[in-house]
């Protein structure tokens, strides 16, 4: 009796580490990458439905996502995103990656060793066919090219616009004050967010960009359509991330419920 109470013990024991190794929980990092495959995630190229992973764009090889371009002829703006199955409002997200290889035939001067992670982002099936990027607050990850200075983990705001300094930036992008990350070295970001109070973003632990109120761009006929949809506000939404044209790795997607309060 004793022995089928332990095993049964054990067997509760290893439910509960299942589930919240499977399910993001309060105050508990949690990995949305299972190491072996995309489960989980759900690809949308530009050009391409909701689902079709064109050219195998996103993979899982050696533990890691990657994103590749062997299988384009030519880049062609075919920008992508890898998204998670559903929205969060009020986390942390950590993310480790490095910027490997030579850039797809065919990128963009601008996206050379660029990729990034869009927060707070719409629902990717409501995205039209053609569309390039999610309406989001992206999270924008550069690479150093060996030369100049050029920081990481930087804003940019497809459809959006924030608060920062206490004004409505209105501009599409902003750096933040990290260091130039060159070579292929590992990065690891992680992004403070709540809700539409404050967003901040840190560098291997250092604190690099804050700002405030997310929220969609009226000045964008597809953000005015959203914030007419959803209001204007944006409490909330997707996490994904991008193929640019530029291969990268992501070795560690991990998110850590906060408090909504």
């Amino acid at each position: 009796m004793l022995a089928r109470l332990a095993l049964v013990g054990c067997c509760l024991f290893a439910f509960q580490a299942i589930s919240l190794a499977e399910e993001p929980a309060e105050g508990k990092w949690v990995s949305l990458f299972n190491g072996k495959d995309l489960e989980g995630w759900t690809p949308k190229i530009k050009g391409y439905d909701y689902g079709d992973n064109f050219a195998n764009t996103f993979r899982v090889e050696d533990g890691l996502i990657k994103v590749r371009y062997d299988g384009y002829d030519k880049f062609e703006k075919k920008y992508g995103h890898l998204f998670y199955k559903q929205p969060f409002s009020h986390y942390r997200l950590k993310v480790e990656y490095r910027f490997v290889g030579s850039q797809a035939n065919g990128g963009e001067g601008w996206a050379l060793r660029n990729s990034g992670a869009m927060l707070h982002g719409e629902d990717p099936k409501g995205m039209a066919k053609d569309q390039d990027f999610p309406a989001s607050i992206e999270a924008q990850f550069l690479g150093g090219d060996g030369m100049k200075k050029r920081t990481t983990c930087n804003l940019c705001t497809p459809g959006t616009n924030v608060v920062l300094n206490g004004k409505l930036f209105l501009p599409h992008c902003t750096s933040s004050s990290s260091e130039t990350f060159h070579g292929e070295q590992w990065v690891t970001a992680e992004f403070e967010v709540l809700g539409n109070k404050s967003i901040k973003h840190f560098v291997n632990g250092q604190e690099v960009l804050a700002y405030e109120q997310p929220q969609y761009d009226e000045r964008d006929k597809h953000g005015k359509e959203l914030a007419e949809k959803h209001g204007l506000m944006i409490e909330g939404g997707t996490i994904s991330l991008q193929s640019e044209s530029h291969p990268i790795d992501f070795r560690k997607v991990e998110i850590m419920l906060l408090p909504n309060n």
